[in-house]
């Protein structure tokens, strides 16, 4: 391990994943059977709450999203961005593979399965909203779940701030344009209007309010951040789950003609997962980048803000759609895949601080 892996390793931010991040897999799954059982059970709730909506937003989904989001939102410190040039070899890796490469990978990887080797399996009816889900969730980089995945690889932790903090400015500006250009490259119909929309309540407005709360949150010092942390957190993810069952009471009847349709969609999230973790990885190698660097921009490069991916399918294409199903599938699988990048990474320090270590690399 490096001299600067070393100091930082010790000035980790210490996030750790708690018993529901742990087992996030096992509550998804739990929460689409009582969907499916619930939305055959009282359709007529579920057909209830799917039609509160103003200007294409679902009231009851938009309160779930902001409950999850913000608390997220809330963590990011964005002075951390004067850090930037600090690590900008990694910095630059991981833009690049988050916004030039894995929404693009995903869109070829989508028209690949869904389109062409999936296609006699699937509703040719929801082709294009798959690949509309896919190209949404891979649009929008992670800014939660990526701190524990970091800690995970003992990486730098000032690197995983700063980094995060870029990735949301950026999608301030870059995820209605990306998601625009692969869908209409797709011949999917953009609405547009939503799409805007979409980026407005679930990105510009959550980010303004979780910056304006942090901001007087320190104002009474750095405990009273991290209380209002712990106290939001079991809310955030009642919301995700409650979104999932709710979600999935629209789903039921799809998911009971076709079940192998989760298992389909999840092919292309895996491939893209592990392609872009590894262009990541090996890019920071070639760069000589530190390994505890290299570890969170390897994952920050693979992970996804799914909570955003389902907020702007449904706002986009509906309960019922394919989009909104494929978004849920990232979600499902989000840990087992991250936890086994985590370990590759781990497990690979010695060969990738090899390769770090000839001569006329930076260090």
């Amino acid at each position: 391990m490096s001299a600067q892996c070393e100091v930082t390793a010790k000035a980790a931010s210490g996030a750790v994943m708690g018993l529901f991040e742990r087992w996030l897999t096992l509550w998804v799954f739990l929460a689409i059977v009582v969907g499916v059982l619930l939305g055959q059970i009282f359709p007529g709730v579920f057909k209830a709450a799917g039609a509160l909506e103003v200007a294409k937003v679902n009231l009851p989904v938009g309160v779930l999203i902001w409950v999850m989001i913000v608390p997220m939102l809330l963590k990011i410190d964005f002075h951390a961005l004067h850090e930037v040039g600090r690590h900008w070899r990694g910095v630059g890796v991981t833009l690049f593979v988050n916004w030039a490469v894995k929404p693009f990978s995903m869109a070829l990887l989508a028209w690949i399965f869904i389109r062409q080797v999936f296609a006699p399996y699937l509703p040719a009816a929801q082709l294009d909203s798959y690949i509309a889900g896919l190209i949404i969730l891979a649009a929008a980089p992670c800014t939660a779940m990526v701190f524990v995945w970091s800690n995970l690889t003992r990486g730098e932790p000032h690197f995983t701030l700063t980094q995060v903090a870029l990735n949301d400015a950026i999608m301030l500006v870059a995820f209605a344009p990306v998601v625009g250009l692969l869908l209409g490259l797709s011949a999917i119909v953009v609405p547009w209007n939503t799409l805007l929309l979409s980026v407005v309540i679930y990105i510009a407005i959550p980010v303004l309010m979780a910056q304006l709360w942090r901001r007087y949150l320190l104002k009474r010092g750095a405990a009273a951040l991290s209380r209002v942390l712990a106290w939001l957190h079991p809310y955030s993810l009642s919301a995700l789950l409650a979104t999932l069952v709710l979600l999935f009471g629209f789903q039921g009847e799809a998911i009971l003609k076709q079940p192998l349709v989760i298992a389909m969609l999840a092919v292309p999230i895996l491939i893209q997962v592990y392609f872009n973790s590894g262009l990541a990885y090996w890019l920071n190698r070639r760069f000589g980048v530190a390994h505890c660097v290299a570890g969170p921009s390897a994952l920050i490069g693979a992970s996804n803000f799914f909570e955003l991916a389902v907020a702007t399918a449904i706002s986009l294409f509906g309960f019922e759609s394919g989009a909104a199903l494929a978004t849920v599938v990232g979600v499902l699988i989000e840990v087992p895949v991250m936890l086994s990048v985590v370990r590759i990474v781990n497990k690979s320090q010695a060969w990738y601080e090899r390769g770090t270590e000839r001569p006329g690399l930076a260090r």
